[in-house]
């Protein structure tokens, strides 16, 4: 959802806001389909009322054969003999409707009209009568008159008795039957407008409790600072909304502990760099001109400027920790990993190393940052044993998981620092070495284990050595290998 789409009537927003342009987009498509369909049902109207009336014309033919079937003259009892008596009669039991006119042609001369009142005298039309005149036989057609379009039918009538002609005129006046469809069609636009109205307010009232939220989303994240990040969404319901409503606030939780856990950072990563910082520029001004008393600040400042310079490149490497190229993944033995890392440790000090269990499986994994967790490891025991203590490195599979583990018979560590040994710029407190490190390392084993998908763990008693594990998920493609010889991983 973009910025806009939260944007409100509230001061210094634009116009117009998502809840106009949401209820605006909803009026235009529903008029649309309004306007559609009475168009469309007027068409369909107009085009029934068309057949209606050829139907009407059918009809008025049909009852004229009937009547001419079974006329008697009720004068002489017999067949009619004259054609104007004929369609009098007819005329007479015929009665049109309230938009139909009927009359009689004699000779080509309207002669006889149907009862009521016509919407038009079409008989004393002079124009209308020398057009339907010129039909010979049965026709129907369209004409337009002072009433509006009409549909018109002539119906000839011959009498074996009378030589003139005779026809009977019959007319549907179509404009005045679509005034009455268009009235129909103008009070269901009207009645469609109004309910458009209706539904307009009742969207405005709708769409402004559905945005609340997001509006209430907009609110929260422009009270939100580097310094308050407590504010939190109400959540109602189980909708969208409420989804995002729960997904802003898991949010606001990881921003609120970045910024905690940065800010603890920069402390503790100030506090740290400011001691050698200090200690550098105190030894450089007070140093002398003498030989050795040079030597040995250049000494002492050396050493200083390399634990500034190693706890930059552990900072560097926890910065990077969430970045995607933290790890470059290939399969590794585990057997090899350990092997190989035990060999490499055993220049951290004279301690008896020791090979633990050898996991025989491969492992989707970055090998070079396994090895740096592990070394990490050793180096934290070395710091923490003497001569003489065992320090030992192994590993191990159950089907799931691969263990990595680093073990040393040193004082242990202890419960108060343990709860929080992983955490950065923590350190043991019976460190024989402070210069191995500023309680880093543990960190960085901890954010390698987490990008693997896997943990840290630390068990240990006063007094009792401690161990270091790390536990990684091995996925279903990730399969234990036969057995190599054994020399081959010796140190």
């Amino acid at each position: 959802m973009t910025t806009e789409a939260l944007r409100d009537t509230g001061p210094g927003l634009s116009w117009p806001s998502a809840r106009t342009r949401i209820l605006g987009w909803m009026l235009l498509l529903v008029a649309l389909a309004l306007l559609v369909s009475v168009a469309v049902t007027r068409m369909v109207l107009l085009d029934r009322l068309d057949d209606r009336l050829d139907r009407e014309l059918e009809q008025e033919a049909r009852k004229l054969r009937a009547f001419a079937a079974t006329a008697v003259d009720p004068a002489t009892g017999g067949p009619y003999q004259r054609v104007d008596d004929f369609l009098a009669r007819h005329l007479q039991h015929n009665v049109p409707d309230r938009h139909e006119m009927y009359f009689s042609l004699v000779s080509g001369v309207p002669d006889r009209r149907s009862a009521g009142v016509p919407p038009a005298r079409l008989d004393e039309d002079a124009a209308f009568v020398a057009k339907i005149t010129s039909h010979r036989d049965a026709t129907a057609g369209w004409a337009d008159t002072s009433a509006g379009r009409v549909r018109y039918a002539v119906l000839p009538v011959r009498l074996p008795a009378d030589p003139r002609p005779g026809a009977l005129v019959v007319i549907e006046f179509r404009g005045l039957e679509r005034a009455e469809v268009d009235h129909s069609i103008g009070i269901q636009a009207v009645v469609g407008l109004a309910a458009l109205l209706l539904a307009a307010m009742t969207g405005w009232l709708l769409a402004g409790q559905i945005l609340a939220p997001v509006r209430l989303v907009r609110q929260t994240a422009e009270r939100i600072s580097s310094t308050d990040l407590s504010g939190r969404i109400p959540v109602r319901g189980t909708d969208d909304i409420a989804a995002l409503s729960r997904t802003f606030n898991t949010m606001l939780d990881r921003l609120e502990d970045a910024f905690a856990t940065q800010r603890q950072f920069l402390d503790d990563a100030g506090h740290e760099l400011r001691t050698p910082i200090t200690v550098v520029r105190g030894h450089l001004e007070l140093m002398g001109d003498d030989p050795v008393e040079r030597a040995e600040t250049v000494a002492l400042v050396t050493d200083e400027l390399d634990r500034m310079a190693r706890i930059v490149n552990d900072l560097l490497v926890l910065a990077k920790a969430g970045q995607p190229d933290f790890l470059v993944t290939g399969p590794v033995h585990a057997g090899d990993l350990t092997m190989d890392t035990l060999v490499k440790a055993q220049v951290l000090g004279e301690r008896r190393w020791m090979l633990g269990g050898v996991a025989d499986v491969v492992v989707v994994a970055d090998q070079q940052r396994l090895t740096q967790a592990l070394l990490q490891l050793a180096a934290n025991a070395a710091a923490h044993t003497g001569p003489g203590d065992v320090i030992e490195v192994g590993s191990a599979h159950d089907g799931t998981t691969l263990r990595l583990w680093v073990r040393d018979t040193g004082p242990g560590v202890d419960p108060v620092i343990a709860t929080r040994i992983f955490d950065r710029f923590v350190r043991g407190g019976d460190a024989r070495n402070r210069s191995i490190g500023v309680g880093l390392g543990l960190s960085i084993v901890k954010v390698i284990a987490a990008a693997h998908g896997g943990t840290v763990r630390l068990s240990s008693a006063p007094g009792r050595g401690a161990t270091f594990s790390l536990l990684l998920p091995v996925g279903p493609d990730e399969t234990a290998r036969e057995p190599e010889r054994a020399e081959e991983y010796l140190p």
